[in-house]
């Protein structure tokens, strides 16, 4: 118990070392002051153990985060941004490593790796289109079926599983205990993957078709959903990963397709039943058309009627056995869906359906979007979306040549690093950073990390998914948690950390002479080490 309580003490020790090092630093202080922008520089880890905010306002050191509680009171979150954006990089604070290496290892990979950098700096393109030609990594998880049955269960049925805000993680039923060895393996796929860019596509396109186990049939489905309908198909034809996404049960069930019925159907003739829109809905509003695509309330209709059909078949206690397509409960006739007919044929016109929305233009567009925001800009320039959305109308879809054509942006390299890791990406990085040995992989902890960062493991609040704004993720309570955990990792797991070889393997293509200098000063190894978290270099991407 005692180590237990020395352990708990690391933290506030350290972040009381930290702020000592930046209040003594003298000259390299005033080396920094002297930068026309100087709260931009260096960062400082909270130093008493008084309550988050409290802890906040006593630990905000100047040299970045002295006027957030001030200027934040009265400024916007894009104001807070610009205030923590990263320097400018000069050829003077380019090291060893380029900074192309470090975009390619952030921007878009996990976060680098003992070595990465310089594995990527030779060619970092090169490296990330290698990188598209992994395989998904095989896993003993229970698949879709083996899911299903442990959902199945009668014991956990009744316990009324959800994995919401005010759950505190404990694997206490056979659904918890599989959502957290989901979460456990997803997290370490995370941190040792050799092929980050593709790891990296999966959690996108997951968050664009996203499922949250806030609802409790989708809490034993959320991680299956993500290995078996996203993750093989993040290279592949959208049209194939939209067709796989929207069929899964983790889907069926998270937008109640599993009620609707149609009108006209043998079943609805029977019952006062009806249609559920919700599937239709989220398919063109977020999957596919985008909210300004061109449809209207119409084709939610049509499209409804056309998944009729998609649901659970379960036994005379109510529980889930299979899902499937039941013609009985499919609307008959042909639908006109966004100006096209679609032909009767029961199950057929779900997939002639969705295949002609993924190659529409308004998809195009949508999803071209979607993908310029992530890895280039919150505001995704015009001419890049154009030539996105044109690369996948050209290829049919096909999200190999659409993911090279991203690559290959010019301002994918050159626009600043302005990107927000999320909290998820943040925990994977410094995981990373640290070469992931034993780091973080105890399941209700981890959880519980993400949750008080506010990104619960396939916990969206909405079938929009996650922000991708920085602005979202960054307030002066969220900020206060990021450096914190940083604080926190670097007091438990940093202990063996060469502090130069971490900076030079994570944020030294960005770093100035002075900062770096700065940052080794610490005075002892894990501040350093908590330093170069809470550093705009490494929070941002």
């Amino acid at each position: 118990m005692a180590e237990g309580r020395d352990r708990q003490e690391d933290a506030p020790l350290l972040r009381q070392r930290s702020v000592r090092r930046l209040q003594q630093a003298g000259s390299d202080a005033a080396v920094l002051r002297r930068n026309p922008r100087p709260r931009r520089q260096g960062v400082a880890v909270p130093a008493q153990e008084q309550g988050r905010r409290q802890g906040a306002r006593q630990t905000a050191d100047p040299l970045i985060l002295h006027r957030i509680e001030t200027d934040t009171k009265n400024a916007a979150g894009d104001e807070l941004l610009r205030r923590f954006s990263v320097d400018p990089v000069s050829p003077q604070t380019e090291k060893r490593m380029s900074r192309d290496a470090f975009i390619a290892a952030n921007r878009f990979g996990l976060g680098a790796r003992p070595g990465e950098l310089s594995a990527l700096a030779g060619d970092p393109r090169g490296a990330l289109l290698e990188q598209l030609k992994a395989t998904p990594v095989p896993t003993d998880l229970p698949d879709t079926a083996g899911a299903l049955e442990i959902a199945g269960s009668r014991r956990a049925m009744t316990a009324g599983t959800t994995m919401d805000a005010n759950d505190d993680g404990r694997p206490d039923n056979p659904i918890r205990d599989l959502y957290l060895r989901e979460v456990t393996a997803r997290f370490a796929r995370c941190v040792a993957s050799t092929a980050p860019l593709r790891d990296r596509l999966v959690l996108f396109w997951s968050n664009h078709f996203t499922v949250s186990v806030a609802r409790s049939g989708v809490v034993p489905l959320a991680g299956v959903f993500e290995r078996e309908a996203i993750a093989p198909h993040v290279t592949g034809r959208f049209a194939d990963l939209l067709t796989a996404a929207t069929l899964h049960p983790a889907m069926l069930t998270y937008l109640d397709q599993y009620r609707s019925i149609g009108p006209d159907s043998k079943i609805g003739q029977r019952k006062d039943v009806g249609l559920n829109e919700n599937l239709g809905r989220e398919v063109l509003e977020l999957h596919t058309l985008g909210v300004d695509g061109g449809y209207g309330q119409d084709d939610v209709i049509a499209l409804a009627r056309i998944l009729t059909g998609w649901t659970a078949t379960t036994d005379k206690g109510g529980v889930a056995k299979r899902f499937g397509f039941d013609p009985n409960r499919h609307q008959p006739g042909d639908k006109m869906l966004v100006g096209t007919k679609i032909k009767e044929g029961g199950e057929q016109e779900t997939h002639d359906a969705l295949a002609m929305l993924a190659r529409h233009p308004s998809t195009a567009k949508h999803l071209a979007t979607k993908l310029v925001r992530h890895f280039v800009a919150d505001d995704p320039p015009a001419a890049a979306v154009d030539h996105i959305a044109s690369v996948y109308l050209q290829s049919d879809g096909d999200l190999a040549a659409v993911t090279r054509a991203v690559i290959a942006l010019d301002s994918a390299w050159t626009d600043p690093l302005a990107k927000m890791k999320t909290p998820w990406e943040l925990a994977v990085a410094m995981a990373r950073a640290l070469g992931g040995d034993g780091l973080m992989v105890d399941g209700p902890a981890l959880f519980r990390r993400l949750r008080s960062l506010g990104q619960p493991p396939f916990g969206a609040p909405s079938p929009a998914g996650w922000p991708d704004r920085a602005p979202d993720w960054l307030g002066p309570d969220a900020l206060m948690r990021r450096i914190d955990l940083g604080a926190d990792i670097a007091g438990k797991q940093a202990g063996g950390t060469d502090l130069a070889s971490l900076i030079d393997a994570t944020i030294a293509p960005l770093l100035s002479p002075s900062k770096a200098q700065f940052i080794k000063g610490a005075g002892d190894r894990a501040s350093g080490v908590a330093m170069v978290f809470a550093s705009p270099e490494f929070q941002q991407r």
